[in-house]
């Protein structure tokens, strides 16, 4: 889901001529990937929002199905895609602590004790080991960057984190602790990324994919309609094994083998249809981890509050009402001043909290050394 601050910073090279504002040769933020982080930000809300609302309608039960096929995969990939450099430097790993392990805690924190208090929940108790609603996405992610060096390491490692997530899938007694079957299942995705370059996003973005995609999202759609009777949903949230589902064992692994061929299909459609020029919303991009993890109180509120209870929200202008607002609610929760009011929490600096690099202190000390030669040898001439 949202990548938080990636070890290389997010950032590609700018064209040689100025960008609008900048320095020639500067670099910026890609915008394509930008964009594709806040329209995958916006249907993780909307689908959230559908919700307490899709039980009684097919067609919304369908399109839920169909987006949760795709909106994590798109993002896990994109922050996969943007781990490639990690490489377990001090720099990196004190980016990670401060951009994952300290929102964890924090939300996770956090969202126990909202579910406790304004749900009437005494018993829910604050576990870091037992990720609740959206946290489970900081704790993969942890998991999955310290294990970049091994991905990068191995022969096939696309093949290997399959077999993994297979595994997990038949494999009940792995347990609810860090949320360890989302990690292992939605591994290969995040594999995937690490695997990618530039052309593989250029090739999927081209006029004719474009123009692929519309009858396969159209046909994912009709599938899902037809599915919604005949299949558990829980299998695209990818949290339980089969067993756990009242499955066969064997049906995990050959789900987790067609849910990736569909999940990666329709991702591809998905980054098809996003531009790659600077739009009105691209620079909401950098702050959609603070649109995930605060949108959750809102929808986890209403749920606890009976909004969604209304006999009109269940009709298909309400629904589209609750859709609209829901995107309108975690674009705002991505604007600059909302990352100003929460960075505190989602991005601390901690200086405080960390050993100075070695190295780091070395380069400071040569450049104050060089400014104060500098200055020597300018009041030499002032003296002349």
């Amino acid at each position: 889901m949202p990548s938080p601050r990636t070890p290389q910073g997010h950032r590609e090279p700018a064209p040689p001529r100025a960008a609008a504002g900048g320095k020639p040769g500067a670099k910026q933020r890609d915008a394509f990937f930008d964009n594709a982080k806040y329209l995958a930000i916006v249907l993780v809300a909307v689908a959230h929002s559908w919700e307490p609302l899709k039980g009684d309608s097919r067609i919304l039960e369908a399109m839920y199905t169909v987006v949760y096929s795709f909106h994590m995969p798109a993002f896990i990939i994109i922050s996969g895609y943007f781990s490639r450099s990690f490489a377990m430097r001090s720099d990196q790993l004190k980016r990670l602590i401060t951009g994952v392990v300290v929102p964890y805690v924090v939300f996770e924190t956090a969202y126990s004790l909202f579910k406790r208090y304004f749900d009437h929940s005494p018993g829910q108790d604050i576990s870091l080991l037992d990720p609740w609603y959206l946290t489970w996405f900081l704790c993969a992610l942890f998991i999955w960057r310290m294990t970049t060096p091994i991905w990068k390491m191995v022969r096939w490692p696309l093949p290997l984190a399959l077999g993994i997530a297979m595994l997990a899938s038949a494999s009940p007694e792995i347990g609810d602790d860090l949320d360890l079957q989302r990690v292992l299942q939605f591994l290969p995705f995040f594999v995937l990324g690490l695997c990618m370059k530039p052309e593989h996003f250029k090739l999927v973005r081209r006029r004719s994919m474009r123009i692929v995609s519309v009858p396969v999202v159209a046909a994912a759609l009709v599938v899902g309609w037809w599915a919604v009777p005949r299949m558990n949903t829980s299998w695209f949230y990818h949290r339980d094994a089969a067993q756990d589902m009242a499955a066969p064992w064997w049906s995990g692994p050959v789900m987790i083998l067609a849910l990736f061929g569909c999940s990666l299909l329709l991702t591809a459609c998905f980054f098809a249809w996003v531009p790659g020029r600077r739009m009105w919303f691209t620079a909401l991009g950098a702050g959609t981890l603070y649109g995930y993890l605060l949108h959750g109180f809102l929808i986890k509120g209403g749920d606890f509050w009976g909004w969604f209870d209304h006999a009109w929200m269940e009709r298909p202008l309400g629904e589209i009402f609750v859709s609209v607002l829901a995107a309108a609610v975690v674009t705002l929760l991505c604007t600059a001043p909302v990352r100003r009011v929460f960075r505190f929490a989602m991005e601390p600096t901690m200086d405080w909290a960390f050993k100075r690099d070695a190295a780091e202190v070395a380069r400071g000390r040569e450049k104050n050394d060089k400014k104060n030669e500098t200055g020597v040898r300018e009041r030499e001439k002032v003296s002349a």
